[in-house]
C-alpha cells in the first residue's frame, strides 16, 4: 500500500488530467486463480509511464507483459496475432532467438509487410492513417520527421525481417488470405499462453502518438500457464504454420482447417474450454451457437463488453434471457454500435437503414428498449476493443471472437470459457468501471444517426 500511495502521489504531482491520472491509492487486488493472471489496459487498479510521453498513467502495462514473457522464454515463442508494430517487443523476440530461443510469428497479410518499405499515397484511406500514425510514433526525437534511420528502428515487422525471423501470413496457404487471421495469443515453452483481445500495437495497448487524451483501445491480457492448454494453442498454431515461409504451401487457414469442437483442459484448478474458429454454418459446434448456449446458462446476470456484436441469433438470446428476468449489462464499442448491422441497436428496439436504405435481413429489434445497454464514453480516437461475457459472476467468456458471424464462420478465432468466480471479479470490477460513466439507451450519437436515415430512407426495406 505504500508503493502504491507514493506512485498516486507522484501522479497528482505530475498534474496529469483526469484521462491519465490516479486520485489516491488503489484498493487491495481481487485474488486470482491459480496460474491464470489477467491484465487491463484502463485498469483503475494499475500504473505505468506510457511509452508515448513518460507520463504515469492508470492501467496495466500489457506490452511489458508481453516482453516479460518472451523474455523469460529458454525454448519457444509462438506468436499468431492480426497486428505486431510494437518495436520493443520486435526487438525482445529478436534477443530471444539471439539467446537460441525458436521464435515463429504468424501475422494476418495486411500487416505482414513493413510499413518502412511503403509510400503512405498507395494505400487506401483507412491504411494511410495507420501508416502515418506509424510515422509518427517512429519520429523518436519529436521533431516531426521521420528519418529513414527513424522509421528502420520503429518498424517492428522490419526488425524481425531483418533478423530473419521465420514469419508467415494467411497467403501461405496459397489463397489471397483467409476472412482475417484474427488471433491474439503467444505460447511460451510449450507451457504457457497468453491472448485476450488485445492486438500488439501503440493504439491497441497504449494510445495514439500525437494525441495526449487518448489511452488505446480498451483491452484486456490474460496468461494461462498449463501444458495441456499450451498444446492446443501450438497445435492451432501450427495447423496454420504448415512448413512455414518458402515451403509447398501446406499451412491451412481459415475454412481450410478442419473443424474441431471445444475442448477443454484445466488450468490449475481452473476448467478452461477453447473452441478455435471458424466453422461452415451447417457445423452445430461453431461459436455463434456456443456462445449461445452458453448465454442459455444465465439465471441471474449477464455481463457483456464487446467491440462487434452482429450476430441476430445472440441478439435474439439476450432478448430471451431479459424477458426471463436475467439482469443485462451490455456495452457496445460507440462507433459500431450505431451501424446498420449492430444488434445493440436491436437491444434498444430501434432499425437503422444501411446507405443503400436496407435493413438486414432477418432483422428483429426489440418490441421495446432493453435496460442495461448501451456504450462507454471514451477518449476520442479510443475504441472498446474487449470482447468478453461474464455470466452468473461465475464464468467468463474472453478472446479474439467478435460477437459476428464473421468470427463464427470466416476468421481465424480464439474462443474461451473459463470456469472462475475469482476470475469474473476481474472482468466484473472492469465492466463497473466502465458502466461508471456509459451512456446508456439511445445517445444522441445514435439518435442523430437515425434522424437523418429516417429523412433519407423513410422505414427502410428488408433485403431478399
Amino acid at each position: 500500500m505504500v508503493k502504491g500511495a507514493l506512485i498516486a502521489a507522484l501522479l497528482l504531482i505530475s498534474g496529469c488530467s483526469q484521462v491519465g491520472g490516479i486520485h489516491g491509492a488503489p484498493p487491495p487486488e481481487a485474488v486470482l486463480p491459480r496460474n491464470i493472471k489477467v491484465m487491463f489496459n484502463h485498469s483503475r487498479h494499475g500504473s505505468y509511464r506510457s511509452p508515448l510521453n513518460g507520463q504515469w498513467r492508470q492501467g496495466d502495462d500489457l506490452e511489458q507483459f508481453l516482453i516479460d514473457a518472451i523474455q523469460e522464454a529458454d525454448e519457444e515463442v509462438l506468436i499468431a496475432v492480426q497486428e505486431l508494430s510494437l518495436p520493443d517487443v520486435a526487438r525482445a523476440l529478436v534477443a530471444a532467438r539471439t539467446r537460441g530461443v525458436a521464435v515463429r510469428v504468424i501475422l494476418e497479410n495486411s500487416y505482414s509487410t513493413p510499413w518502412s518499405e511503403q509510400h503512405s499515397s498507395h494505400l487506401p484511406e483507412r491504411r494511410r492513417r495507420r501508416h502515418q500514425q506509424l510515422q509518427r510514433l517512429a519520429d523518436r526525437d519529436g521533431d516531426g520527421i521521420t528519418t529513414r534511420e527513424e522509421a528502420v528502428h520503429g518498424d517492428a515487422v522490419a526488425i524481425l525481417r531483418r533478423a530473419g525471423l521465420p514469419l508467415v501470413d494467411d497467403t501461405d496457404d496459397g489463397s489471397r488470405g483467409s476472412g482475417l487471421m484474427h488471433h491474439k495469443f503467444m505460447v511460451i515453452d510449450r507451457r504457457s499462453v497468453l491472448t485476450g483481445s488485445a492486438n500488439f500495437t501503440s493504439s491497441g495497448l497504449h494510445g495514439d502518438a500525437g494525441a495526449p487524451q487518448s489511452r488505446g483501445n480498451v483491452n484486456h491480457l490474460l496468461r494461462l500457464d498449463s501444458p495441456d492448454l499450451a498444446a492446443l494453442f501450438r497445435q492451432e498454431f501450427l495447423v496454420m504454420w504448415g512448413d512455414g515461409p518458402d515451403g509447398v504451401q501446406n499451412s491451412r487457414f481459415g475454412l481450410k482447417k478442419r473443424s474441431r469442437g471445444a475442448q477443454h483442459v484445466m488450468v490449475g484448478d481452473t476448467k478452461v474450454e477453447v473452441l478455435f474458429s471458424p466453422h461452415r454454418k451447417r457445423n452445430p459446434d461453431h461459436g455463434l451457437n456456443w456462445l449461445e448456449r452458453q448465454l442459455q446458462t444465465a439465471r441471474r446476470s449477464v455481463d457483456i463488453a464487446v467491440f462487434v456484436f452482429s450476430a441476430q441469433q445472440l441478439g435474439n438470446a439476450l432478448q430471451n434471457l431479459a424477458e426471463d428476468g436475467v439482469r443485462l449489462r451490455l456495452l457496445g464499442d460507440p462507433g459500431f454500435a450505431s451501424r446498420s448491422f449492430s444488434e445493440l441497436l436491436d437491444l434498444l428496439g430501434v432499425a437503422l437503414p444501411d446507405h443503400h436504405c436496407m435493413l438486414e435481413t432477418g432483422n428483429q429489434p426489440s418490441p421495446k428498449a432493453l435496460p442495461g445497454v448501451g456504450t462507454p464514453r471514451l477518449a476520442r480516437g479510443d475504441k472498446l476493443h474487449h470482447k468478453f461475457a461474464v455470466i452468473d459472476n461465475r464464468k467468463v467468456i474472453t478472446g479474439s471472437f467478435n460477437w459476428s458471424p464473421a468470427a463464427a464462420h470466416t476468421n481465424d478465432e480464439t474462443l474461451l470459457v473459463i470456469h472462475s468466480p475469482q476470475l469474473a471479479k476481474h472482468f466484473t470490477r472492469e465492466m463497473d468501471r466502465m458502466w461508471d460513466s456509459a451512456e446508456l439507451g439511445i445517445t444522441p450519437r445514435i439518435q442523430r444517426k437515425l434522424d437523418r436515415q429516417k429523412i433519407r430512407c423513410g422505414d427502410g426495406a428488408e433485403r431478399d
